[in-house]
């Protein structure tokens, strides 16, 4: 339906954006590397992906083609819904994905919250070849942390968007006091991420 929405940035959060265009505020679902994109932008461009079912409408955006290119092949399988997939996507990058499904790991994918080993399963069998025609790389590339952002900052942020996420507030802050004590200058995206990979 919706190609972009492009226009001032109101608000981003690690799981949703803000964006006026045209006098309208669209609220959209993201995911954290999309965040990370366009955190401190005023201005963004996101490609969109409008769901639509019975009991419910929402506006996915993503930052990069490839990024909306995946959520619509993860959303292709039978019992991945949109949030499963945006957590897909903030728990691995594009390009972490694209090579967990291209060598057929699904014990890494199981790790995603709320992801069981034979969907996981499922997921690698009818997209496995399609990530070659992406172009998927034959070694992971781990994305670099930001840093410079204050720790309490960082922290609190971190903490905010794994609640968003449904995580328990204590799971949340002993696996978060891990990860600072292991990386006292990671970024809100990076600490988030670790942490999804933890619970």
């Amino acid at each position: 339906m919706y190609e972009y929405i492009k226009g001032q940035l109101s608000e981003a959060t690690p799981t949703y954006a803000v964006i006026e265009a045209a006098g309208i505020g669209y609220f959209i679902n993201i995911s954290l590397k999309t965040f990370s994109d366009i955190e401190r932008a005023t201005e963004a461009l996101l490609y969109t992906h409008f769901v639509v079912r019975e009991d419910q409408q929402a506006l996915y955006g993503f930052s990069t083609k490839l990024e909306r290119e995946l959520f619509r092949q993860l959303i292709s399988v039978s019992g991945v819904g949109g949030n499963t997939a945006r957590m897909i996507l903030s728990t691995y990058t594009a390009h972490e994905l694209q090579n967990i499904i291209a060598t057929e790991n699904a014990v890494l994918l199981k790790n995603v919250k709320g992801l069981g080993l034979k969907t996981a399963q499922k997921i690698i069998v009818e997209l496995s070849g399609k990530m070659l025609e992406l172009g998927a790389s034959d070694i992971m590339t781990p994305q670099l942390s930001k840093g410079g952002t204050p720790n309490n900052e960082v922290y609190d942020e971190a903490m905010a968007a794994l609640s968003m996420l449904g995580f328990q507030k204590a799971a949340s802050d002993k696996a978060l006091k891990a990860i600072f004590k292991e990386n006292p200058a990671i970024s809100v995206e990076e600490a988030i991420r670790a942490a999804l990979k933890r619970m």
